[in-house]
Formats: structure tokens, sequence, C-alpha cells
């Protein structure tokens, strides 16, 4: 029988360096027995492996820099891997049409950084910019701090390359400013983990860049009045580009880190920017106005790019503050911004009651918190609490109205849920519309839709 081995395409075969491509970030991946390992090179790479897997029915899991956090990026038994990290040239970036062609396998700081060059600027910017590829970015719908002002990922792709089950290679969208001919099929691909094709060039949209963002910092005695403010902020004309909250958990977390110089014993702290070209010490001045009357009880505004920096240092050192405690379920939903501190109370109950340690923080301009449920990975039933504290989070969030991702996307972890929140005839109108795109089900079986 003709294996990948048989092709004319990079497989890897060292069992050390295959090891590394079967898991992703998300909580207890583990790697399969049996799996391999194609880096594709090309388009012809992928088109050949997605017609040999098309014809023999085999598995293929699309795969970029592995930090899915929902297992969407897991090898599967007997399956085919396919990782896109090496297709990573930008080969246009054209500031009079706004646009970036780019692999899959470009680095969204790559991105950001090739783009700048031309006085341009790519928004989506998730946490994982150093590391995260585009193609992962398209995958999940990513979004990241910024997206209170800019949006996330889909607002910023206007076209794609794929290839299909069976190695047809469609085109999507268009590059112009605008265009309405046919269905937006590249709104259908984004966010679509890979379930119905394989991501081979991005074109993207770009704007100008921004001024170097100012940054506003504030601390609350009460949650009640950190959503005054937020939502004080969400009426604003001028839109912050960046608006972060961090509950005590955060901050203590923090602390434990480094003096940041939060005080121990606030509720909650709010971190918002500008980058309005002239105005950003118009507008954060504004935003500090605003923090004082909804009741914020200190409130520091930077005077220049590098107070900014600094003030913002403690929301940077939150990732690797939270990895030091140990292991964590990392939550990512999304309610109404009016329901967030809501949101924060329920999380600090769940808490209480599994006498687990819940931390929430995340993106209070666009109700997309991310909650993070430690556990001992040496007690079971911590494991089996803090699943259930996951599960009790995410039916909150749909109880408020809100959703059970807003950009980690579902994978395997959220996949039980996602009924709940479509509704079984939309799911099944969802594997529908897969079954067009991939009728034999070897893109990312398992994944999402369940089945």
């Amino acid at each position: 029988m003709t294996t990948t081995t048989d092709l004319a395409v990079d497989t890897v075969t060292d069992p050390d360096v295959k090891a590394g491509y079967g898991t992703d970030e998300s909580v207890g991946a583990t790697a399969p027995a049996d799996f391999e390992v194609v880096r594709a090179r090309d388009l012809a790479d992928v088109v050949e492996v997605m017609r040999w897997a098309h014809e023999t029915r085999t598995p293929v899991v699309p795969q970029g820099a592995r930090s899915s956090l929902t297992g969407s990026s897991v090898a599967i038994d007997g399956g085919i891997v396919l990782n896109t990290e090496r297709m990573a040239s930008v080969t246009t970036i054209d500031p009079l049409e706004g646009i970036a062609v780019c692999g899959p396998g470009v680095v969204n700081k790559q991105l950001k950084d090739a783009v700048a060059e031309h006085g341009m600027f790519y928004p989506p910017d998730p946490a994982s910019s150093a590391f995260c590829t585009i193609g992962g970015n398209v995958a999940t719908n990513a979004g990241g701090l910024c997206c209170v002002k800019y949006g996330v990922t889909a607002d910023y792709v206007r076209s794609l390359q794929v290839v299909l089950a069976g190695g047809e290679v469609i085109r999507t969208g268009h590059r112009t400013a605008k265009g309405t001919a046919g269905l937006d099929l590249t709104g259908l691909f984004v966010g679509s983990e890979g379930t119905l094709g394989v991501v081979t060039e991005v074109t993207t949209r770009i704007i100008p860049a921004p001024d170097p963002a100012l940054t506003v910092l504030a601390t609350f005695d009460l949650l009640d009045a950190a959503s005054a403010a937020i939502v004080a902020l969400r009426r604003e004309r001028h839109v912050p580009s960046l608006v972060e909250l961090m509950d005590r958990a955060a901050v203590a977390a923090v602390q434990s880190l480094a003096d940041y110089g939060f005080p121990s014993d606030c509720e909650a702290v709010l971190l918002v920017q500008s980058d309005r070209p002239g105005h950003t010490g118009e507008d954060v001045q504004r935003y500090a106005g605003l923090l004082t009357d909804a009741g914020a009880t200190e409130v520091a505004v930077a005077d220049d790019p590098a107070e900014a920096d600094l003030l913002l240092a403690g929301r940077r050192a939150l990732s690797p503050a939270l990895e030091a405690k140990g292991p964590r379920y990392l939550e990512d939903v999304c309610v109404p911004v009016g329901r967030l501190t809501d949101l924060i109370r329920e999380g600090q109950r769940i808490a209480a009651d599994s006498g687990l340690e819940i931390v929430m923080a995340g993106h209070a301009g666009d109700g997309n918190l991310h909650p993070s449920i430690f556990f001992s990975p040496d007690d079971p039933g911590s494991r089996e609490r803090a699943h259930a504290a996951f599960s009790q989070v995410v039916t909150t969030a749909l109880g408020m109205g809100g959703t059970i991702t807003g950009e980690h996307g579902v994978g395997t972890l959220k996949a039980p849920w996602l009924a709940e929140e479509l509704g079984t005839a939309e799911l099944e109108r969802q594997r529908a519309v897969k079954a067009v795109f991939d009728p034999r089900g070897v893109l990312n079986p398992g994944r999402v839709y369940w089945s």
C-alpha cells in the first residue's frame, strides 16, 4: 500500500522530531501512537497530500505553529499531520490597494513588521503574535488585544487560496476593495479550523499605521465601578484601541511574578489605550476622566510611548505569570459587554464552590474573557473538578447570551457544547456544508462537529 513516504513530499521520520508535531498547546494533549508528518514546502505538496488522503480516506490535520488551545491541531491516530510552517513568504505588499499576500506559515508578527516598513498596519494581534501563524489565525478567526477597535482576522482577509480534499485548488474572495460576486466563501473558511480545506495563501487587508499608543491604567475597589467604566468607554465616539481587564486573582498572579505596582486589595484593573493619529494625548486624558467618574480609585496616564509600555507591562506579564502557576484550563468565552462583570462574579462563585483557583482576565472592550482554571496534575479529583468548573463557565456564558468561544475556536475541547449554542438543526446544516467540501470526511475529523 502506498504511504506518504512514497510521495514526493518532505515526510518526517525521526521519532523525536515527529513527536513534536503530535500535539498542540491544549490541556492534556497527547500524541497518538501512529501518525505521519508532512512538512509542506509549497502548493504542490499540499495538493499531492490531499489527493492521496482523499483517495485512501486518510485523516489529515492541517497544522501551523501548534499554538491551538482547543485541540484542533493534535495528530489523529492513523492520520497525517500536514504542517504549513515552511510556506512562509510575504510575496506582496501594496499600500495603494491596501493588501498584503502571504503564505500560511508567515508568523503574525513577521507580517506586522513587513507591512510596517511600508507605513502600513496589520491589526489582528493575538497574544501569541510572536509565534502563531497567519494560517492558524485564519483557521480560528483569531483576535487579540486590539479587537475592540480593529476587529478580528475575518475583518482583514480579502481572499484565500485553499486546497480541498481531493487536491482541487480554489480561490475565494477578491483583492479589490469592493466585491459582491457570489457567496462569501472566504468568510466560510475563516474560522473553519481546518475542517473544510487547507489554506495555502492569504490576501490580507492592511491599513495606514496608527500613532504609537498611549496608555491609561485604572484600579477599582468595586466590580460594578469597573463595569460602569467599560460601558462608558464603549460609548465613546473615539473608540479606544485596547480595553483590557484583570480581576483580583489576575493581579495577584502578576504581582507574584514581579512587582508591577498593582495594589494588592483592588477588585479589578483596567488598561486602556488610544492610537488615534494626532489625538492620543487628548484621548487618554478623556478616558482617564471617564474612568475616574465611573469610580476608579487610582488612575495613571502615560505621557509618552515608553511610559505607555511600562503601564502595560503588567498585562503583558499575565501569560507567563499564569504559566508559572501550573496546569490549567484556559477558557475563552464571550458575553455581551454589559454582562462582563456578572461573568467574573460567577467565575468567583464557581471557584469558591469547587475549591479551585480561577483567574478572570481578558478583552473587556468586546466582552471576551479568558478564565484560567487551575488544577493539580497529580490529583485526579482536582482535574475532574476543573473540567466541571470549565463546563460551568461555558454554560454560564451561554446563559448570558454569549458564545462558547470568542477567538480560540472549538476544536475538540468545546465540541460537546457546540450543539447547545447552535441548536441541533443548525449543527446538522453546518455538517452538511462540510460534506460539500470534504465528502469523505478526511479533513480534521472529530474536531468542531464532533463526528
